[in-house]
């Protein structure tokens, strides 16, 4: 059938209005779009941090005008938190070491440079000062003033560095992580238990900065989206201000039903304020609705850069190769010998075997979510996974091979030569490096956050027994697990930046007689520095219920003497010679149903990922 001419023209004209039309509309939101960010003025939010930190400033002096006995030295002390946690998002956010250093553990450290001993300093030791008490005037005086040297330096970064969307959208992102891990559970205040009162605080910082800058914006494009977000906010904080006891706070509740919607709304609120992209070096993922999901973090930041978004091909050499015992110079080990996947990927015994059929030093940890560390070997002596398993490789008593070239013979199998080429390319060389970061990629995948307690914790079940609501109030409450086991990990990598990995001293017997220290030492061997005796990384917590025994010498077979060991104060409640322990307690004093529901949180931890093809 022949079509008009005229019906032609009228289709193509038709055609090119639309075309003009749709121009026009994507011209204009890009308008509106470059208008709302120019809309947002940064200036006020800016100053209220900047008023903030200026207000810590202030009752840190009125501190040090004070004696450390004076009966207001606690209520300045009080006052000097609540300000910092209202300028700490932006604050540690431009300068997180000295953030750190202003608000971290009383504990003394080694300078990275000349591993010299650094006496602790910031609010947590004017903290134990104030309320413990037993520190000379002078002492007391120099904590004061060095800490509030410390808010110096951030206050001259937040005059100096102006706010922007990027940085304030990071920051915000960050303080609510530290909701989750410092706030309520004690890391912060461990002595005075202020924790709840500053989470209500930090809350109400999200509040404010967010009337400051946001509101407009979003009131324009989603005004029901800004009334939700503040009845969630103020519903949060007054839960806290209803359960305001350190010991009896429900946190499974506040967690699931109060934190998490504030959350999903901020995040709702990043996205239709439509101004920041967000980055991808950073350990978080920014669209994930909650701490809690199985994407929360950015499993590339904690890789190393030389192995980031590893391919399908590098993966699946990986993990062949994870099983293959060739790979060791006697091809009578692989990974999977200490690394069993059945058994939560470690291997059930106290200690494994070595090339030659002896016991190993210490027991096997887990695999799964190891990427997540920043710190590897019990000793935590391998900075990353790279430089973890390239120790197994040149260790003579496992692998004992040269990282330079690879040997054995596995190299007379010629599918693995076209697999090297898939992940590497053909050009290049077969070596351990290859080796290591085929292994790397791999190893990085195994992770898993879809245990009982992540699927209740964002909503997706409601499972959870009384005796598991109990374990999990006490492990991020009254037991300070969580001080160490940083939650939502549940390991010992600081958040909210995730560039260390704690190690502790906490005294572990040799037998689970519990009457003697054991003679490791774990990372003193590296500096020899008293207060690193007995110092071991932090593992994670999640799937501990399949992967006993426990402890770097695996003396305990069980998790109800765990319990006990911590119940009864580590090493130094056994009565054990340690002056330097780092546990923030003398002992628990935990009862015996309180050390039950601890077990039973502890084994809604367990997820363990399922092995995938690829």
């Amino acid at each position: 059938m022949k079509i008009p001419l005229k019906l032609v023209l009228l289709s193509v004209t038709l055609a090119l209005t639309l075309l003009y039309a749709c121009k026009k509309e994507h011209q204009k939101e890009e308008e509106e779009t470059s208008t709302l960010k120019a809309r947002v003025d940064w200036t006020a939010a800016q100053d209220y941090y900047l008023k903030n930190i200026q207000k810590t400033l202030a009752y840190l002096d009125s501190l040090n005008q004070i004696s450390v006995n004076s009966p207001n030295a606690k209520n300045y002390f009080i006052e000097a938190r609540k300000a910092f946690k209202e300028a700490e998002p932006y604050a540690s956010y431009l300068n997180p070491e000295v953030g750190h250093q202003a608000n971290g553990p009383a504990l003394p450290r080694l300078t990275d440079d000349t591993q010299r001993v650094l006496l602790p300093i910031g609010l947590q030791k004017i903290e134990e000062s104030i309320y413990e008490g037993g520190v000379a005037e002078n002492d007391y005086k120099r904590e004061v003033e060095l800490t509030r040297g410390l808010m110096g330096v951030l206050q001259d970064a937040i005059e100096k560095r102006k706010l922007n969307a990027q940085r304030f959208f990071i920051a915000t992102h960050q303080q609510l992580m530290r909701i989750v891990s410092f706030g309520i559970t004690g890391f912060d205040t461990p002595i005075s238990e202020l924790g709840l009162e500053e989470t209500k605080a930090s809350l109400k910082n999200l509040l404010n900065v967010y009337k400051l800058s946001l509101q407009n914006i979003i009131i324009s494009k989603d005004s029901s989206l800004d009334k939700k977000f503040q009845k969630e906010v103020n519903e949060a904080i007054n839960f806290i201000g209803e359960n305001p006891d350190f010991e009896t706070f429900d946190r499974y509740t506040f967690l699931r039903d109060y934190f998490n919607p504030v959350m999903r709304s901020w995040v709702k609120i990043r996205k239709t304020s439509d101004i920041w992209e967000p980055v991808n070096n950073k350990p978080f993922n920014f669209d994930a609705p909650t701490f809690f999901e199985d994407n929360s973090f950015n499993i590339d930041y904690f890789r190393q850069v030389v192995n980031n978004n590893p391919s399908k091909e590098k993966i699946a050499l990986g993990k062949r190769l994870f099983f293959d015992e060739n790979i060791s110079n006697s091809a009578n080990m692989s990974c999977a010998t200490c690394h069993i996947p059945g058994k939560g990927y470690a291997d059930g015994l106290v200690a494994n075997l070595s090339n030659t059929g002896n016991p190993l030093k210490r027991n096997s940890p887990t695999l799964i979510n190891s990427a997540f560390q920043k710190g590897f070997f019990w000793d935590g002596r391998a900075e990353s996974l790279l430089a973890q398993i390239s120790g197994v490789f040149t260790n003579k008593e496992e692998f004992n091979t040269s990282v330079h070239e690879f040997s054995g013979d596995i190299t007379k199998d010629s599918s693995y030569v076209e697999a090297f080429e898939k992940a590497f390319g053909s050009k290049a060389k077969w070596t351990n490096a290859e080796t290591i970061k085929a292994l790397s990629a791999y190893i990085s995948t195994l992770n898993g956050f879809s245990s009982k307690f992540d699927k209740n914790m964002r909503g997706q079940e409601n499972t959870f027994t009384p005796q598991e609501k109990l374990g999990m109030n006490l492990f991020m409450g009254k037991a300070l697990c969580a001080t160490c086991h940083f939650m939502p990990l549940t390991n010992g990598t600081v958040p909210p930046f995730f560039s260390e990995t704690e190690k502790e001293v906490i005294g572990v017997p040799k037998t689970a007689a519990n009457k003697k220290l054991d003679d490791d030492t774990g990372f003193y061997f590296m500096y020899e520095e008293p207060i690193q005796k007995g110092m071991f990384k932090t593992p994670t917590v999640r799937n501990v219920a399949i992967t006993a025994p426990y402890m770097h010498n695996g003396v305990y077979e069980n998790l109800e003497q765990v319990v006990d060991f911590y119940n009864q104060g580590g090493g130094a409640g056994l009565g054990f010679d340690l002056p330097h322990q780092t546990l923030p307690f003398d002992n628990l004093k935990l009862t015996k149903e309180e050390e039950q529901a601890l077990v039973a949180f502890m084994k809604t931890l367990t997820d363990v990922p399922e092995e995938k093809s690829y």
